[in-house]
């Protein structure tokens, strides 16, 4: 991170499959990762508040101690930013549903990105192959199984098996929730297609056991450690910023996305429920639905209007 700033060891190796010694959280780094957090990448406070229970729990799992003053001096700092009314609102509201028009236009897009403006000089980064064939794979399958970020982070190579129809896809216990087993079939384009894309991101990365999805390095180098729910998130949401797309997709756009678009092609809800592993009475479940169906049999529709 810039300026030396601490970071939970699991942020760090989820986006660049490296940690951060733990020997670095300090009163003073402690307190600029939480300046950080709010002014370079607008986080919420509730998100910092996370944050800094992140670290504290992964430096104790690792041996280390964070010191109490520390943490103090963290969360006194994030006290004003909780009563800062523009601050709160960060991050609310409701994630885009991600749609197939969306997903082809994420996996179809250029390679090369255009940078910040240094000085004079402006040029572009191309992404690299094995970046692109991981981020194909995860949008879509993410997708296909409605799977949360934590979820989809969660996922392991043999857990993922090819069938004559396409996938039978282990979804893991996640943060108490049930697992689940479920089926993706083939697509039929093969540029959305989550079949397709996860063969072909297995075979470049060499996967037969461990994670399903691993960091890879401006440089196409291959991490070593489990892409966490921060890598997987933003994943899809740099995808949909290299397509150009108007609108910001979040690791949650897909979950929503398979409901709204499985009920305008006329999925049973049932099997979208269970598809995604929600509870039979989730308001936000139905909330999915009532989107997918907003145009089916509308109240203004042949009635001499």
């Amino acid at each position: 991170m810039p300026g030396g700033l601490p970071v939970p060891q699991g942020t760090l190796a989820g986006r660049t499959g490296h940690s951060l010694p733990l020997t670095a959280v300090t009163k003073g780094t402690l307190v600029a990762f939480v300046v950080w957090l709010d002014e370079m990448k607008q986080a919420a406070p509730s998100t910092i508040d996370r944050r800094i229970t992140g670290v504290t729990v992964t430096a104790r799992r690792h041996g280390t101690e964070v010191p109490k003053q520390a943490t103090k001096a963290a969360r006194e700092a994030l006290k004003p930013m909780k009563l800062d009314q523009v601050r709160t609102a960060r991050g609310r509201g409701k994630a885009i549903a991600a749609t197939p028009a969306h997903l082809k236009a994420m996996n179809t897009a250029p390679a090369a990105r255009p940078q910040p403006e240094v000085g004079r000089r402006r040029g572009t980064q191309e992404l690299p192959k094995l970046a692109r064939l991981r981020d194909r794979a995860l949008a879509t399958l993410a997708f296909g199984i409605a799977g949360r970020s934590e979820e989809v982070s969660s996922l392991d190579t043999e857990g993922i098996t090819q069938v004559a129809e396409g996938l039978e896809v282990h979804v893991p216990s996640v943060k108490g929730r049930p697992p689940r087993d479920v089926a993706v079939a083939y697509g039929e384009n093969p540029d959305t297609c989550p079949v397709r894309c996860w063969l072909a991101w297995q075979e470049a990365a060499n996967l037969t056991v461990g994670p399903a999805f691993l960091p890879v390095d401006q440089k196409g180098r291959l991490g070593t450690q489990r892409l966490g729910p921060d890598g997987c998130r933003l994943a899809i949401t740099r995808a949909a910023q290299r397509a150009g797309l108007d609108v910001k997709l979040t690791g949650h756009s897909a979950r929503r996305g398979l409901v709204s678009t499985g009920r305008k092609r006329g999925k049973r809800a049932e099997k979208l429920r269970k598809q995604g592993g929600w509870a039979a009475n989730s308001p936000v479940f139905w909330e999915y639905v009532d989107e997918g169906e907003r145009w089916e049999d509308t109240a203004t529709e042949g009635i001499g209007l």
